[in-house]
């Protein structure tokens, strides 16, 4: 099993969090979207990361890829099967990855993109307005869902993945929450970002 996207990537950190909480492993390979790579091009034709190729099997996207994942490897489970934790899960996986992401990703572009892979001035003032217009609103949903060490029922899951993953690199821009004004998210973040499979993921290749 072949794994494409730079470990910088949230998605791709979804995967490989997935990958190390069911005890298996891929050939990581750290390209950056829209790499020339044919064998990258063939599994991603958007040229989007992460790709996967497991032994001739193509799949890009990584809900997808999560899926297929929880098909081919159903223990431990991190997909729920009750109806309505099927449906919060499915939701947070959606929302870490189409309403979270283009927010708590511009600190991390404006401060450690730009400026170290792509050798241009980061931009201080849409940094300020993320956090200080954008940021709350998803603080403020998170905080009032969290209700224990899971977003989901009693167990890890891909909702946990997908809202956690972002936060990495935001870290990485040298931000972190309020613990003060966001407790509950605060305490949330740090452990799930603590979990074993997490640090796995984490200590994954960025670059070739």
């Amino acid at each position: 099993m072949k794994l494409y996207g730079t470990g910088y990537s949230p998605y791709v950190r979804k995967v490989l969090v997935a990958l190390a909480e069911k005890g298996q492993s891929a050939e990581h390979i750290p390209l950056f979207f829209h790499d020339p790579d044919p064998a990258f091009q063939a599994a991603s034709p958007l040229g989007k990361i992460p790709a996967l190729d497991d032994d001739g099997f193509l799949l890009a996207d990584s809900s997808a890829i999560l899926h297929y994942i929880e098909a081919k490897f159903p223990s431990p489970a991190l997909v729920p099967t009750e109806a309505k934790a099927l449906g919060r899960a499915i939701w947070f996986d959606k929302f870490g990855d189409t309403e979270m992401f283009p927010v708590i990703i511009v600190p991390f572009v404006e401060r450690v993109v730009k400026p170290n892979l792509q050798g241009k001035p980061g931009d201080e003032a849409a940094v300020a307005t993320a956090l200080n217009e954008k940021f709350p609103k998803i603080y403020d949903y998170l905080e009032s869902q969290i209700d224990g060490p899971y977003l989901v029922g009693d167990a890890f899951s891909i909702a946990d993945i997908s809202v956690t993953t972002c936060f990495h690199n935001l870290h990485l821009a040298g931000e972190k929450v309020d613990a003060g004004r966001w407790p509950k998210l605060a305490r949330y973040v740090t452990a799930t970002l603590e979990r074993p499979s997490f640090v796995t993921a984490l200590a994954a290749r960025t670059n070739p």
